[in-house]
């Protein structure tokens, strides 16, 4: 699952997380440990120009401190960048801060790249906007190369250049996946040539079929043999019968029925599924996700 309090835009925060800190991420962190989920995750922005804050909030909490302090309190649930704007900043860089995250978390990173849409980061940060699609691209192959198991990692390209500087301590795994997010042509090309996973962007039920045999088509073309985790943002969910305004497209109901409705989206192809909660409060969000874990995971 996505976190709350760590991004707050007006499209999916609930209120009660514009009061909420450190302690309740850490305590969701922790349900979400207890309760079996696969990962954790963050958002990345650096900054949100006026313009953009009444909707997107200023509220986007960095995902490598975020994640190295849930780390720190969590001990199976992996940590995911959901996803990071890894064009903004130089590979070396970014390679520094998630090996050094991976290293300290005993191997349970998973990198989430995304090209970004704000282009008021990019400019202040001295980055083409226009040419951000490129940039990544070149950036998922340095990073390859800066997150693999060289000390001394080589990486020549159009944008980066550089080999002999030695970077430790090296990840804790041998081959960090890179999850690719986007449901561009272009996301989805990248994905499909250059990642191990794919992350939609708000790709509905009906439209997921058709992404993902665009997907395998494009890898088998590239000739990419290896395993491709495709994933899925589900409808928010509320387990039980609310007595409150949980909106209309809120998947409701016992335990049973949620998963039968959750198990379409095995059937189209999906890996793995990234969940949402409504709640009122951390307390139920935390009863949420446990009942979840205990009586929804097992029949999926």
């Amino acid at each position: 699952m996505q976190l709350p309090v760590q991004s707050q835009s007006t499209l999916y925060a609930e209120p009660w997380e514009a009061d909420a800190g450190p302690e309740d991420l850490a305590e969701i962190a922790r349900a979400a440990d207890r309760a079996g989920f696969a990962y954790i995750a963050t958002c990345d922005h650096v900054a949100i120009p006026r313009r953009l804050a009444p909707a997107m909030s200023t509220v986007w909490y960095d995902p490598v401190a975020t994640l190295a302090y849930l780390a720190g309190v969590t001990e199976r649930v992996r940590l995911l960048s959901h996803v990071a704007v890894v064009g903004l900043r130089h590979p070396l860089l970014t390679a520094k801060q998630y090996a050094t995250l991976d290293h300290l978390s005993g191997g349970r990173l998973i990198l989430g790249v995304g090209a970004g849409h704000v282009r008021e980061e990019f400019e202040a940060l001295g980055v083409d906007f226009d040419r951000r699609g490129a940039v990544l691209d070149e950036c998922v192959d340095a990073l390859r190369a800066a997150l693999g198991p060289d000390e001394f990692p080589a990486h020549h390209g159009k944008l980066y250049d550089f080999e002999d500087l030695g970077q430790r301590p090296r990840p804790a795994q041998d081959r960090i996946p890179v999850w690719v997010g986007g449901s561009s042509p272009a996301a989805v090309r990248r994905a499909a040539v250059r990642g191990d996973g794919w992350l939609p962007q708000g790709d509905p039920r009906d439209r997921l079929p058709a992404q993902i045999t665009r997907l395998r088509q494009l890898r088998e073309e590239a000739g990419v043999t290896t395993p491709l985790t495709i994933g899925a943002i589900t409808e928010p969910l509320y387990l039980g019968d609310p007595t409150w305004n949980v909106g209309r497209r809120t998947l409701t109901g016992r335990p049973a029925a949620l998963a039968e409705s959750l198990r379409a989206y095995a059937a189209m192809g999906v890996d793995q599924i990234q969940v949402r909660f409504r709640s009122r409060g951390r307390s139920e969000l935390v009863d949420q996700m446990a009942e979840f874990g205990t009586e929804v995971a097992p029949l999926l």
